[in-house]
């Protein structure tokens, strides 16, 4: 299981003007989706908080106030409650208008080869942290009648995710949840969007153990491209988004198919050692 230490750091540009900027908090922000869309917040007049487990939260941060506004960086473990709490203390008694809860960490080989650790920092991460900041953050949004939100799941979360089945059971988790979530803030002045890309060419295949894998060496979608299509979404107040046309036909595939069928087809995909076949 990943431990990580709680850092806070804050950048302030001197030349930007910080009057009635709205806040963003958006996490998993060190790198990939994340920081593209913390990226695209900071370019819309968002003050951002930013979190991650990922000590180059802090470079993110430096980079990200070129952009505008002020950034406070943390790092921490939002597979924990205390974690989160560390983040939500963070953001301390500032309205938040945008929570983009994008952190999200993969696992790649069979169920049964895999540490115990490893899986429930998978679940505790996508689900548990996840469930937790959107409930503190969502009240205080409904309360005040205003709020935007954005969680990114995945088409993973649409098949049997075989050779990635805790990480494709997290998503069908989240994708559901995020509707259903969204269904019941209704009328009350807050907005929920599901971001459903692909695989994106971040660090998640590497952290995850799969570069041996035949989609850990494929050609993938640009994350700039995927936080572009889940921050219009979300400014739009849609409900939800798959990033990429064919990440559109797979999610279209998969609502047809039998599950034994895309159980098999998603382990050509991700079964070891797979990548270095034709």
């Amino acid at each position: 299981m990943n431990t990580t230490n709680n850092i806070e750091a804050t950048v302030t540009p001197k030349d930007r003007n910080r009057a009635a900027r709205p806040l963003a908090v958006v996490t998993g922000a060190s790198s990939g989706i994340g920081f593209e869309l913390a990226k695209r917040c900071a370019a819309e007049g968002f003050d951002l908080v930013i979190a991650a487990d990922d000590p180059r939260i802090e470079e993110a941060a430096r980079s990200l106030a070129l952009v505008g506004g002020t950034v406070h960086a943390v790092q921490v473990d939002l597979a924990t409650c205390e974690g989160v709490d560390r983040l939500l203390a963070a953001v301390k008694d500032r309205p938040v208008d945008a929570l983009l809860a994008n952190a999200g960490h993969g696992l790649g080989r069979a169920f049964l080869d895999q540490e115990w650790d490893e899986i429930r920092h998978v679940i505790d991460t996508n689900v548990t942290g996840t469930v937790y900041l959107l409930h503190q953050v969502g009240r205080e949004m409904a309360g005040r009648g205003h709020g935007r939100i954005l969680i990114t799941g995945s088409i993973a979360g649409f098949m049997p995710g075989t050779y990635q089945a805790v990480y494709n059971g997290t998503k069908a988790f989240i994708d559901m949840f995020a509707y259903a979530l969204r269904a019941e803030v209704q009328g009350r002045g807050v907005t929920v969007t599901c971001l459903m890309p692909g695989p994106t060419e971040t660090d998640f295949f590497e952290r995850a153990d799969m570069l041996d894998t035949k989609v850990g060496r494929a050609e993938k979608d640009d994350p700039a491209d995927v936080a572009e299509n889940g921050f219009k979404a979300m400014m739009a107040g849609e409900s939800g988004v798959v990033s990429g046309w064919q990440n559109k036909l797979q999610a279209a595939l998969a609502k047809i198919l039998p599950e034994t069928v895309m159980a098999g087809q998603h382990a050509r995909q991700a079964a070891p050692g797979t990548g270095d076949k034709a």
